[in-house]
């Protein structure tokens, strides 16, 4: 149940809230029914896939077609009953559909209830905003108009302000009125004993969408007391800063400050000479001679772009690992010493690559060591060659 409070009444009111309301339906569908009719639903069913069909169907030639197969129906119902053949429905079809119209009448009242329900949610939540809200006002605006903007764009919104502008039409409410008068009075819908309230319920349609209406002012009213109540406070700042800066101006008055308490830019301007601006220097235009390229002569050895040295890191990777398998340390020179480094100098910086990326490693820098290997040069002779560098220890 909700409690509320009508507008100028301080009488407590209670409602049921939507989520009820289809539990008690829910509920009620459970119960026996005597008569139970399917037909109205057929026709109900048929008619809607009918409109929806025609509804959006762009084409006009097929558009004019059915309209002039409607019209063709109408004209036959009008020689039929000009000729005394009027068709009427009986019994078992009027407690049909009046059992139709009952339930979608229920549902509709329930329908109304959920968008009011909804709009009355985001009324709270702006309210519970607007009291914790401490930063700027675009961007609780945004917010707000954001989430009303989502329920009235939505398929229930549209739905809800298409009925309600034609339920707040006069015509419709007196045909509503008269219709309902004449059914209520047929002898098979006065023996299902229908339910009072059916007569005005269109008037219930009508209240419950006046109290949507009113929740959507009320949640107006919240966004335009807001901005009220902030232009005020942000006036009241500003007096406040004034006057504050009067009231030291005027202590300040009678004990003026000694030496230089501020600064200000001495005003001038700044001169350009015309004669100051450069003259103009066309651009170099580029001479392009006639001459005939020739072929020269390269003495240079290319042979030294192929010489290039790839060192295989993944053979010194596991070189490293056999020697820590027995120990748990091992010096670069230990492990130069029993695998003789292949490709000099680039393999020993692979070495110590290895050390800083995939090892632990300590390097004293009171003992140093020193690393010979041996390479051929280009005679095919042997070149030894040293290098001198602290002990570098591989860690387990």
């Amino acid at each position: 149940m909700r409690k509320f409070y009508r507008s100028g009444s301080d009488e407590a009111q209670f409602d049921l809230t939507p989520a009820t309301e289809k539990a008690i339906a829910w509920l009620a569908q459970l119960s026996e029914r005597s008569f139970v009719g399917t037909e109205s639903r057929l026709l109900t069913l048929f008619e809607l896939l009918k409109r929806m069909s025609e509804g959006s169907d762009t084409d006009p030639a097929r558009r004019i077609e059915e309209l002039q197969k409607r019209r063709d129906a109408i004209d036959g119902d009008i020689a039929r009953i000009l000729d005394g053949d009027i068709p009427v429905l009986d019994d078992t079809a009027l407690k049909d559909r009046f059992q139709q119209f009952t339930q979608l009448a229920r549902e509709l009242l329930t329908d109304f209830r959920e968008v009011e329900y909804n709009f009355r949610r985001l009324d709270r939540n702006v309210r519970e905003q607007i009291a914790l809200w401490d930063g700027p006002k675009g961007a609780l605006l945004d917010n707000i108009m954001g989430e009303r903007d989502a329920i009235n764009d939505s398929d229930q919104g549209r739905s809800f302000r298409a009925f309600w502008e034609f339920l707040m039409s006069s015509q419709r409410q007196e045909e509503l009125t008269e219709l309902l008068e004449r059914v209520l009075a047929l002898s098979p819908v006065t023996e299902m004993e229908p339910d009072p309230r059916l007569r005005r319920v269109h008037y219930d349609w009508l209240e419950a969408g006046e109290q949507t209406q009113r929740t959507v002012a009320q949640l107006s009213q919240q966004l335009r007391r807001f901005l009220d109540d902030r232009a005020w406070l942000e006036n009241r700042r500003i007096m406040d800063i004034l006057h504050a800066t009067e009231t030291r101006a005027l202590a300040l008055r009678d004990t003026q400050p000694t030496g230089s308490f501020t600064e200000i830019d001495l005003p001038g301007a700044d001169i350009d000479l015309p004669i100051e601006r450069p003259l103009h220097r066309p651009a170099i235009k580029p001479k392009i001679a006639d001459i005939a390229l020739e072929i020269g002569q390269d003495d240079s050895d290319p042979d030294s772009l192929y010489e290039q040295v790839v060192v295989d890191k993944t053979r010194l990777d596991r070189n490293i690992r056999q020697a820590l398998q027995t120990r748990s340390q091992v010096s670069l020179r230990e492990l130069v010493d029993t695998q003789p480094l292949e490709q000099g100098l680039a393999e020993l910086v692979a070495y110590l690559q290895l050390g800083s990326e995939s090892f632990r490693t300590v390097v004293d820098e009171q003992t140093r060591d020193s690393i010979h290997w041996q390479l051929r040069d280009a005679d095919n002779g042997i070149v030894h060659r040293q290098a001198e560098l602290p002990r570098v220890l591989f860690v387990r």
